[in-house]
Formats: C-alpha cells, structure tokens, sequence
C-alpha cells in the first residue's frame, strides 16, 4: 500500500482560500438568446417546440413566511435559464440556503393552439422540489434533481375563471413561475457529488432549474413515450408506444442514415393494446401502450468504429415524432479461456474507461452549450478512451445522443444520497483493510446507518429514481451497464436492487457496487484501486446470486483508479489543489498517467475486463483532470494554442 498516497487523500477541514472563476471557450462566447437552443430530446423530437432558456426573473426568500403559492412581487434580478444560481453563467452566483426558497418568473407568448391541442411544458432537470403555476393557477409539483418531468398546462393557458380564451389571440401572455425548494446535504434525497461545504472530493451543492425548458403543442391524441427494443440477433425492432388516445393506427417508418426508407409497420391502438395505468383512475381509459414491430433488411450493427444510426418516425393521428435506433449486443460472459469479459457484437472488448463528473468551471453541472458536451467525449476517444463512466449524476439527454452518434459507451452511475457516511465506514476501513470489501453486509440495518442509508424515505426514493434512470436511459445504445452504487455512499441491498435492474433491462450487465462492500451480486466485481499496485483480484465469493448466478461468474473491473495530478497555472479555480500524487512538471505528470494506463491496459492478459482512469477533468480544487477545468487545456496534449486564458 502507498501510505503517502494514504494520507494525500485523507479529508480534511481546510481553508480553499479565494475562487478564481474561469470561462470556458464556450461560455466566454455566450449569448443569453441563444443559449442552448438544440431540441433537448433527439429520440422525441417534434417540430412545434419552444425553447425557453434565457433570461428569468427570480428572487430568493426564507421559508416559513406564510405566503400562499404565488409569485413574489418584487425580484431580486435576472437569471439566466438553465444556469444554477450558484454557477458563474447564470450571473447570479449566490448559494441557495436549505431554509430559502427560489422563485422564477417568465412570460411568453401562447403558441397558437388550435381545438383539440394541448400545451406541454417540460423541464430537463430541477433541483430538488418544485411547485409550478401558470397564469395564477398550480399546474404540478415535482420532486428529485436528475430527472426531466413534464406539466399540461393547457386548461390554465387557455381558460380564466373557467372562461375558454382561445380567441383571445395567438399571442396572448403565458406567466410562468416555478417555486424551488433544495436542502443539498443537509436532507436525504439523491445529489451525488453536491455539498455546501465543498473540498476535496465534494463539489460545490446547485439548485433550482439546471437543464433546458422547453414548451411543446401536441394533439390531443397523441404519443407520450417510446420504449425501443432492437434485437441485434433477429434483426428485428419492436417499439413499445404509449399513446392518449383509444382509437387509431399507429405508424413506425424506419429510414437508413442517409434517410432512405428500409421498412414500416403499423398497429391499431384499440385492439390488443395494454391500458397504461400510472398515471391515474381518470386518464386511464384514454392512455394505451401499443407495440410495432418491424423486420430490418440487411442489418448494420452500431460499434465504436461506426456508430451507425437508424432514423425513425411514428405517426398517431395528426402526431408525429422522431427519433432513432441502433443495434448492437451487449453482455458479460466468458471468454475460450474461461476469463469473463466484456462482450460488444459477440467480440471481447477490453473497456478503457475515464471517470466523467460531468462539471464545467462556468456553468457547474450544466454544460455551457452543446458543442461542449460533444467535446469531452471527442477528446476523450482521441485519447484512446472507449467509455466513460457518468459519476453519480444524471447528464442532459443531448450528451447521451453525441455518445450515441460518436461511438463512445457509457456506464451509467445511479445518482447517490442518503445521509451523513460514516467516515471510518466509507474511507478509512476500506482503504487500510481491503478484506473488509466483501465482508460488510448492506442489510444490515447498523450498516445501512453507517452508509447514511438509514432513511427509509431515502430508500424508497432511491429505488423510484433508480427504475426511473433505466426507463429513461434505456432507449441510448451507447449506454451499456448500469453502476448502482460507489464507494457505500447511501448503500443498502444491492443485491436486491440488481435483480430489480436486471428484471426491468435484461439487456445490459451490471455493476452493483464500484469500489468495496461486494454483495456478490452484478455482473462485475467491480474495485476501486488507488493505493495498492494494480492486480487482477480473485472473486472469492462462489454463492454468487441473480443474474451473474446464471452465467457462471463475474468480469473483474477496476472501476477507479489513478488520480495524478497537475495544477495548470491560469486554469484553475483555486491555488491549492487535492489529489494523490502531486507533479509540478508536466512531462512528468504525462509520463505517469501514460505508465498507470499501460499497466492496467498489460492485466488484460491476467483477466481484467475494464478500467476506469480518474479523471476526464479537473473539478474545482480537485486537478487530477486530463482537461482542465475550463477545458482550454489537454494535459496529454502538447499544443501550445490551447493554454489561452479564460478568466473574468
């Protein structure tokens, strides 16, 4: 064990002294009319949509002072939409308290809405609960930080004091507000890498809306949500459409990158459709779930090499939406010497991944446009990276779609939460006594309060949220394993919550749990590795259950490992900095990442199905990056146009 590494990483209280806020290229051109304008959902695509990002009013105010759910009458300025308050971009920069509330206001225009249309307002992400009106009247409420939600705000856009306003003209007023409430660490609910005291491995905590907005007009009878089912091996895609509406043919064309048609299929909503019945006794009867399948001639597999797209319409009525597929194979198994690897299109791959906290220096969770969600995954596969490991957040679906089209996998991180982790449980214990990794049960109940798992409520909402990522990632053929939990942060029964995972998408592998506390469960065993020399461990446990029971074993992975870092002077946000392994020379940080990327990418041939090299980039005080943090600087890279300076 590296004992100095030991103590580099320890946490510890101490004084980040001043910011130094830094523009990205992007950020530094922004234009507040402009701002990330792209439809925000490429495999729900419809044309009559309105982007709403831009300026909003707001105001921040305590809690508890007795007003009704109603905007406030004064404000305290402008925020620029989809920005946090906390970040440099949205011209706010306050931190939002856990005892305030965030209140946002804009008025548009009513889109034109013709007799038998309705009027959908979407949100990507709000964190953590909000309320939302419309002209005076509530129109929803939501909770969770990482999931996009939509709202009908049709009867408060077209009717005052029940009086229809249809004729009121096409560009009568919409007031919008949004009411935001966030306790960051101080709560239970889900918030990865988010804390109000930041430092070290923790970053600064963000609230209020942090993803697009957008405002969409759709007929009444409509389609509300796609599941997409391509089966690489019988060259075939089935689709599974929820409709509003009990009568009328469904249509699925399917066209080739190029647009040229390659096949069709069609079904009847009212016959043989299942009722959808989540969303209320009420709207059940108007709600189907239709499926449409469809046999593709002389099939083209999506790989890394050729990231081939296929483009889909479906048609309902007077409805129509795009998107697209892909198909391809994913699975853990062994390979002709009986070590299990990871399988792409029936071939071992050996995953070189990159950890991707997905934070930008200027926009902080939210990327400051899409050019820059694109730029992290081209520069990471320039780099000789094939994955990336999303890190306990959930990025905006565009970033999936550039994945998607660019030929990069994804392994996907439930977002943690829960309470405060027990120091000795999550950090020390498992860094000086590795036999402790499988030996730690998380049913437990002593544990799971160790593991700040301890809240029911935590428990259930992480479980909602979690079938909520797989049904809202699962259509993205880039995205191929799902990570339940890191390093016991808010840990408790994986092995349960794998087999839930695996009962809702028997398609991917998965890894229960990144770093220690294996509960023999999952397709991978899965280690964190950044103290000790890297090996290929054993997988001692032979009860394994589930899924991995099945197929005979598990791949061995080191989930995270590295950690090298170098503070590029005029790109970072703070003076002092955190990390492992210090370097002041840049050849000499180069030529360690580079000697810690061969040595895990030789263990191949002892067995190791993947790595994950931390980290994509730097994060604050935390300079382990490849990129910095205002991504105008490739440590890997020699080119001396790229270290311009950013600042304010």
């Amino acid at each position: 064990m590296d004992i100095k590494r030991v103590l580099a990483s320890a946490p510890r209280d101490h004084d980040l002294g001043p910011e130094r806020p830094l523009l990205t290229p992007w950020g530094e051109s922004l234009h507040p009319l402009a701002v990330r304008q792209e439809h925000p959902h490429p495999q729900f695509v419809r044309d009559r949509f309105v982007m709403l990002n831009g300026w909003w009013d707001y105001a921040i105010m305590p809690m508890g002072t007795g007003r009704t759910v109603r905007p406030p009458d004064e404000f305290d300025g402008r925020i620029l939409v989809p920005f946090s308050p906390e970040s440099v971009l949205s011209c706010v920069g306050r931190q939002l308290g856990p005892d305030e509330l965030l209140w946002y206001v804009r008025r548009v225009a009513r889109p034109p809405l013709r007799p038998h249309e309705r009027c959908l307002l979407h949100f990507e992400a709000v964190d953590f609960a909000c309320a939302c009106c419309v002209n005076g009247q509530v129109v929803g409420t939501h909770r969770g930080g990482y999931l996009p939600f939509v709202f009908d705000i049709t009867e408060a856009v077209t009717k005052v004091d029940g009086e229809d306003t249809l004729d009121a003209g096409e560009h009568a007023e919409i007031v919008i507000a949004l009411c935001v409430w966030d306790p960051s660490d101080t709560g239970t609910q889900l918030r990865g890498k988010q804390k109000l005291k930041r430092g070290g491995i923790w970053y600064t905590a963000q609230s209020g809306i942090w993803q697009p907005v957008w405002m969409e007009v759709v007929p009444e009878r409509h389609i509300e949500a796609l599941r997409l089912l391509p089966d690489a091996e019988t060259a075939e895609l089935a689709v599974d459409v929820d409709v509003c509406g009990t009568e009328g043919l469904l249509r699925l064309y399917v066209s080739d990158a190029a647009g040229v048609p390659v096949a069709a299929a069609s079904a009847p909503a009212e016959e043989g459709a299942v009722p959808v019945t989540s969303r209320g006794a009420e709207e059940d009867e108007r709600r189907r779930r239709v499926r449409v399948t469809v046999p593709i001639p002389k099939l083209r597999r999506w790989s890394l090499e050729d990231p081939y797209l296929y483009n889909l319409t479906l048609r309902f009525g007077t409805d129509v939406v795009y998107s697209y597929t892909a198909f391809r194979t994913v699975a853990v198994r062994p390979d002709g010497a009986g070590r299990f690897r990871f399988f792409l299109n029936g071939e071992p791959l050996l995953l070189r991944g990159v950890l991707d906290q997905g934070y930008w220096s200027d926009g902080l969770m939210t990327a400051p446009a899409d050019d820059a969600l694109a730029f992290d995954i081209v520069a990471m596969k320039n780099a000789g990276f094939n994955m990336l490991r999303k890190h306990l957040k959930v990025e905006a679906d565009r970033w999936y779609y550039h994945c998607d089209r660019l030929g990069m996998l994804v392994w996907q991180d439930m977002v943690s939460g829960g309470g405060a982790y027990g120091t000795w449980e999550t950090s020390f214990q498992p860094t000086l006594w590795r036999r402790s990794w499988d030996n730690y049960s998380d049913t437990d109940i002593a544990h799971q309060e160790k593991l700040g798992a301890g809240d029911e409520s935590y428990r259930n909402h992480w479980r909602e949220s979690c079938r909520a990522t797989v049904e809202y990632l699962g259509n993205h053929p880039s995205v191929v394993s799902w990570v339940l939990f890191n390093e016991g942060w808010g840990q408790f029964d994986a092995a349960s919550a794998a087999q839930m995972v695996h009962e809702l998408d028997p398609t991917r592998p998965i890894d229960a749990v990144s770093g220690w506390y294996d509960q023999h469960s999952g397709d991978f065993l899965s280690v964190h590795n950044y103290f000790r020399p890297l090996k290929v461990y054993r997988d001692r446990v032979r009860d394994l259950q589930g899924y991995a029971a099945e197929h005979g074993g598990r791949a061995f992975v080191i989930s995270e490992f590295g950690g090298v870092t170098f503070r590029v002077p005029g790109h970072s946000a703070f003076e002092g900095s955190y990390g492992y392994d210090r370097f002041e020379d840049v050849a000499a940080w180069r030529g360690a990442v580079r000697s810690a990327l061969a040595q895990a990418t030789a263990l191949a041939t002892d067995g190791l199905a993947g790595f994950v090299y931390t980290q994509l980039s730097d994060v604050e005080e935390e300079v382990n990056g490849i990129l910095t943090y205002d991504r105008r600087v490739n440590k890997l890279e020699d080119d001396e146009e790229m270290w311009g300076e950013g600042t304010l």
